[in-house]
This record gives structure tokens, sequence and C-alpha cells, in this order.
């Protein structure tokens, strides 16, 4: 049967993919479901995807494939997407595979049938990509001098990083962070049962960075596989001449390398070329700007996924959507 029935059935399929993408796991589409979505499971001989739904009005709704689908073949899924999506009554299905451009797979990624693609995506199209493969010191000097240093200076002026399960005071420190920087976060809630989800299984870490007991950054790390994403993260204005966040970054590096992680995502800079990121990071602070000042100091690879892939199944009710979307605040939180 295509279309499997139960989280229980996609997690034994995903025995035979361990490379998946964290989005693309049963633990995922269950803490999404808390929020508004509904997964669904298709696969067929040479691939599969777990594909989100979310209710709109009139009985209608939108299907979203968060890094996926797996394997290989996908022309092969699409019927059965087709069929399921039709019977979620989908306006349209949105995927965002787990791929990078300028690779073999991409290429063929652009020639399915019945899509158009497009270059705005959910999740950030462009990133930084960490080498944990090396030992630590190797990793060390990847990075610029400068991150380097902030990180022997946060030691030596006695920021302490520890592990947490502070939810509440991380969220403090999430709002502390939108409202000095200009973005949106999301309701508690979803922070907490993301650690509820993730944490007993090992695959996410809170790490608080402090000094003299004092709260003054916090992070949630993802791993899954040989993979790890930096997500969430947040600091307080006190005490950042001790640099508490290049510490704490570089200990969730130190976590993930030492849970067997290859690599570690940075999850999300401004999308621009590495020459016009280079050119002009230190004038700009809008938007993903700040981010990129921080991030790009740790070194490591900066990569672009593919676009979108989009299939309308009612092109009225899309034209709808896409209108309402286009006039929602751009700076809507992510993942």
């Amino acid at each position: 049967m295509p279309i499997l029935r139960s989280d229980q059935e996609w997690a034994e399929y995903l025995h035979t993919h361990p490379e998946a993408h964290i989005l693309q796991t049963p633990a995922w589409g269950k803490f999404k479901q808390s929020f508004g979505w509904h997964p669904a499971y298709v696969v067929c001989e040479s691939c599969g995807a777990q594909v989100l739904f979310r209710k709109l009005p009139l009985g209608l709704s939108i299907g979203y494939i968060p890094k996926g689908p797996l394997g290989h073949s996908w022309e092969k899924l699409v019927p059965d997407l087709d069929r399921l999506c039709r019977k979620m009554h989908a306006i349209h299905l949105v995927i965002e595979p787990d791929l990078w451009e300028l690779t073999p797979q991409a290429d063929i990624f652009y020639h399915l049938e019945g899509f158009h693609f497009e270059e705005h995506t959910i999740q950030p199209r462009r990133t930084i990509k960490i080498d944990l493969l090396d030992d630590e010191e190797q990793i060390l000097a990847g990075m610029k001098q400068k991150t380097r240093y902030n990180i022997r200076l946060a030691e030596k002026k006695d920021i302490q990083v520890r592990e947490s399960h502070d939810l509440d005071t991380f969220y403090e420190l999430m709002q502390a962070t939108a409202k000095r920087d200009g973005f949106s976060v999301h309701h508690p809630s979803y922070y907490k049962e993301a650690y509820s989800l993730f944490s007993p299984l090992g695959q996410c870490v809170l790490l608080e960075a402090t000094y003299q007991d004092q709260p003054l950054a916090a992070l949630m790390t993802f791993a899954c596989g040989d993979r790890a994403w930096y997500f969430y993260g947040a600091s307080t204005e006190k005490e950042r001449q001790r640099m508490p966040t290049y510490l704490l970054q570089w200990e969730a590096m130190r976590w993930a390398k030492a849970r067997g992680c290859a690599t570690y995502d940075l999850w999300g800079v401004p999308d621009h070329d590495e020459a016009y990121l280079e050119e002009h990071f230190q004038e700009r602070s809008d938007g993903l700007w700040g981010v990129y000042r921080f991030k790009r100091g740790f070194g490591g690879r900066l990569v672009r996924s593919v676009p979108a892939a989009v299939k309308v199944y009612r092109p009225l009710f899309y034209r709808l959507y896409t209108w309402y979307n286009s006039r929602r605040s751009a700076s809507q939180a992510q993942v």
C-alpha cells in the first residue's frame, strides 16, 4: 500500500534511510501536529515522503513536504502524492527537498512533471555547514581569528555553558532577542513541545551560557543521523563583552560532534552569494545580516538549497492563498 497508515510504519521505513533530515522524522510530524498540521506518509519502491497538511476554510488544505522526499526516482512518487493531495482537498503541494544546488540529483528534481518552481521557500535556502569530522583544534583553526579569540575570551571571562531544561528562561531570552533584532518568535508552547519530543530521543539539547549563574544566552540544537542543526538561539544584552554566544555555539558543536555528527548546519543566512555577503556584511544589519556577521566567523561552507517545487490542484484558491500570504509579514518565525 503506497500510503502508510501510521507514524510507526513510517519510522520503520526510515530505518532504510538513515540520511533522512530531521524534518522528515515521525517526531517532527507529531510535533507539527500540535500546531495545526496533520502528517501523512507516502512510499513507493524507491522513495517516500512525510507530507504535512494544514487545514483551511471550506474543507480545503495545503500540502507541504519539508526536506523530502527520501530516496531516488521521485517522479514515481508523484501519482501517489496526487492521490493523497486530492483526498485531502489540497489546493497545492509544496516540496522543499533536502538538496543543494549544483548536484546531479538537483538537475533531476527540476524535471518533475506538473510542478513549477518558486525561489521563495518556507525554510531558509542558504546556510553555512561546518565539517565536524576533523579534531577540535582543526575545527577551531577553520574559524575566523576573531571568533577563536572570542571563544577563548569567554572561557577566560568565566562564562559557563551548561545543559539546561529551563524552557521559561529560554523563552524570556528569545523575547529579548526578538525585540532587539526585530523578528518574530513562536508561542512558548512551541519550543516546549519541540524539546519534550526530541530531547528524550537524544536528538535535542538546550544549552545555556551563564555568568555567576545568571543566564546570558541559550540555544536549542537538534541532531538526526550524522547531522546537527542550530534552529533556535537567543541572548540578552547583559555582559556581552564576555562573548557568551561564541562559547555557547562552540559547545553546541562539541555536543554534536560527541554525538557522532559529521556536519553542523547553522541554519539560515541572507540569500546572496558569498562575494556579495562578504562585501556588505559590515554595513548591513537588517534581516539575517546580523546573524550572518556572527555565523560567518565559525568557518564552514556556504551552500544553497534548490527552490520550492509547487503543484497546484485548485488554481483559483491557490491564487487567493498566495495573494493573502504576500500581504503577511516576511518576518514570520521559521522551522
